[in-house]
């Protein structure tokens, strides 16, 4: 199946954006843009609207008002299912993956749409712990191989703007550095990262440039040059 792709500088540019769940106001004019092959952080407490943000984004929230520019095309009118044909992949907090299925089925089950994809062959020398683990069930995956597992399955639909929500919550160091090095190797191959992360160390190296939100508003960006200087107060707002 052919991309929905055209080459843009922007792979996403929000601007005004608002979002609801029935009458709760959650976002209130989010303001932000991610040019191709960069990887920007959602900066923020548990409750600040980093999620809602990505959420927006393929339309899983009640309502939206804004614009949302993915690949210099208008989607905020788009309905949450064609997403993926504009290129976009998410990685939710919760993984989803199929307990019953095997790790290569799981693997397998989106359908690949849009060119470019990387290669089961490929992603399974990205992540060879799932290579290892292709014939075990989804419910027998630890933490990590099931945060594996869920990047690789975007990886194979084409995907090119990644939305990566809370991928290093609750793993172990030595699988939060393994992500970490796939993140560093993703944008040398030109993907868009948006990365929703509590983790300030692992994020800081990896970002081009910090977004940080409160209150469903984004009170500063950060660009990796600038980060030295304002350690001390993102560790305040954090609270890290």
């Amino acid at each position: 199946m052919t991309s929905a792709f055209t080459p843009h500088p922007e792979m996403l540019r929000i601007h005004d954006l608002h979002a609801f769940y029935g009458e709760s106001h959650i976002l209130h004019g989010i303001d932000l843009k991610v040019a191709r092959g960069e990887c920007v952080t959602l900066l923020g407490r548990n409750g600040s609207g980093r999620s809602t943000t990505l959420k927006s984004v393929l339309g899983l929230v009640g309502k939206r008002t804004g614009s949302i520019m993915v690949n210099g095309r208008e989607v905020i009118s788009e309905p949450t299912h064609r997403m993926a044909r504009y290129g976009i992949g998410y990685v939710p907090e919760e993984r989803a993956i199929f307990a019953s299925l095997s790790t290569e089925e799981n693997l397998m089950l989106p359908p690949q749409v849009a060119s470019g994809a990387i290669s089961v062959d490929e992603i399974y020398a990205m992540f060879p712990n799932l290579y290892e683990r292709r014939t075990s069930p989804g419910s027998k995956l630890s933490g990590g191989e099931q945060q594996m597992l869920a990047m690789a399955r975007v990886l194979r639909t084409g995907a090119k703007l990644l939305l990566l929500d809370e991928i290093t919550e609750g793993l172990a160091p030595v699988i939060v550095k393994k992500l970490g090095e796939i993140i560093v190797e993703l944008k040398s191959r030109g993907f868009t990262i948006v990365l929703v992360e509590q983790n300030f160390r692992f994020a800081a190296p990896l970002a081009d440039r910090h977004y940080v939100l409160e209150h469903g508003e984004i009170i500063a960006t950060i660009n990796a040059d600038e980060l030295p200087g304002k350690m001390d107060w993102l560790h305040q707002t954090l609270g890290v």
